[in-house]
């Protein structure tokens, strides 16, 4: 199924490139609006929740590449059609920029589809996140959706993620490898799939992007999780010089709890994407 607002675009890497050129930046924007940290002046109803991801997007859509909502911050407060309206804003006036809907989706067969309408029909996102730990049967009903982008669960950011990730296979080799290997081969008929690969372990970035070419990889873990960012654009670069989608979320959403809180995200967005373009500056000329 075919997206008609981005049928210019054939492929999501395309979509993809469109948006770190027409940007020049590799700065995702979280939305994940946690209503016990509301600005002065806001309320914690999903109009308010709405009207405070608006000024957020409208005030760093000229900094960013990306937006990736938190799902669960809207449905546990009742304010799905909130971000339905927070989306189709920012694919207005953000053209340019990529969606993720972040929401870790592992499910399989019909209801894999379920939630494959959901992301891409319902809130009309560009990509969503996914965990494939039930296998391929848990990917393979969002590649009806062949335009579209899916970021799976690799090397995530938090501690934890050692639990399971670093888990030897019968390959010899940990897990989240094999999941890199999967994701951008026999799961990847479209060239539409990505991987989710933390800042806080830059030599794991480095790791994954030897295994999947010029993927995309959605990278958390910088701002508030204090992430290394140099050594997370050195490593992930693609060979184009971009590749990385570097999310920060906490930083700007609350970079300021008064009314001004628009201005200080805008400005904490502008220097987050210069120290990233920096950062790639150094990398490439080193």
């Amino acid at each position: 199924m075919a997206s008609n607002r981005f049928s210019q675009f054939s492929s999501f890497p395309k979509r993809l490139a469109h948006s770190w050129q027409h940007s020049n930046s590799m700065l995702c924007v979280g939305l994940d609006p946690d209503i016990s940290r509301m600005p002065e002046g806001y309320g914690t109803s999903p109009a308010e929740i709405e009207r405070f991801c608006i000024e957020i997007v409208k005030a760093t859509a000229e900094f960013a590449c990306a937006f990736k909502p938190q799902i669960a911050y809207f449905a546990a407060n009742r304010a799905e059609a909130a971000l339905e309206n927070i989306l189709a804003y920012a694919n207005e006036i953000a053209p340019h920029a990529t969606t993720i809907l972040d929401a870790k989706r592992g499910d399989i067969g019909a209801t894999a589809k379920q939630y494959a309408i959901e992301a891409f029909e319902r809130y009309k996102a560009d990509s969503v996140t996914l965990s494939p730990y039930m296998g391929s049967d848990s990917v393979e009903p969002y590649h009806a959706y062949s335009d579209r982008g899916l970021f799976l669960l690799c090397r995530t950011s938090n501690p934890g993620g050692n639990d399971l990730q670093f888990l030897n296979t019968e390959k010899s080799e940990p897990l989240y490898q094999t999941v890199a290997k999967l994701a951008t081969t026999a799961w990847n008929p479209h060239q539409q799939v990505g991987l989710v690969v933390g800042a806080t372990y830059p030599e794991e970035i480095k790791t994954v992007r030897a295994l999947v070419g010029d993927s995309p990889l959605l990278v958390p873990g910088i701002g508030a999780q204090g992430g290394d960012l140099l050594n997370t654009v050195k490593n992930g670069l693609c060979s184009q010089g971009w590749g990385l989608l570097i999310n920060s979320s906490r930083a700007i959403l609350y970079a300021n709890g008064t009314t001004s809180f628009a201005s200080a995200a805008a400005l904490e967005a502008r220097n987050t994407r210069d120290a990233i373009r920096a950062a790639k500056a150094t990398a490439l000329s080193g």
